[in-house]
């Protein structure tokens, strides 16, 4: 019965952890229908009733330090992911509170890495399905990791 206003919630609060992502110095890249910068944006604007949805992904530039980039990418990853304490980390999607994710090694682990990176999907991406808790404090949770990288 109260789907609809929790779908607004989840969109509402995704848009602008996505805006506040795209605009931090730790963001490579931020994958977001509801940005005007996504591929997809204008259809995924008409068939969504104007909003970007509740899944934002976005990928972390690598960390200073020694190893290849992939690997850099990941420690970044795995650092913001491990830094989170209001987000669960899973591989589930939906959910009323907020989910975190490190598609690489979890949705899309079985697949090689010249098949995940052909689908856009770097060790340094992060995926949020975005819940219904105040929007500062998700940037908050996911600032302690972000603030923190060494890029």
């Amino acid at each position: 019965k109260t789907l609809h206003l929790r779908m607004q919630r989840h969109c509402e609060n995704a848009q602008v952890l996505a805006e506040w992502l795209d605009t931090h110095p730790a963001i490579e890249k931020v994958l977001y229908p509801g940005l005007k910068s996504h591929p997809q944006h204008e259809l995924a604007m008409q068939q969504q009733n104007g909003c970007g949805g509740a899944v934002v992904s976005f990928t972390v530039k690598p960390v200073a330090g020694q190893g290849d980039e992939a690997s850099r990418l990941r420690q970044g990853a795995f650092h913001v992911i491990d830094q989170t304490r209001l987000c669960s980390i899973t591989s589930n999607l939906g959910d009323t509170k907020t989910l975190i994710t490190h598609p690489s090694s979890t949705s899309h682990g079985r697949l090689a890495e010249e098949q995940r990176l052909a689908a856009g999907i770097t060790q340094g991406m992060i995926r949020v399905a975005v819940g219904l808790e105040h929007i500062d404090d998700l940037t908050a949770d996911l600032a302690r990791g972000l603030d923190t990288l060494t890029t």
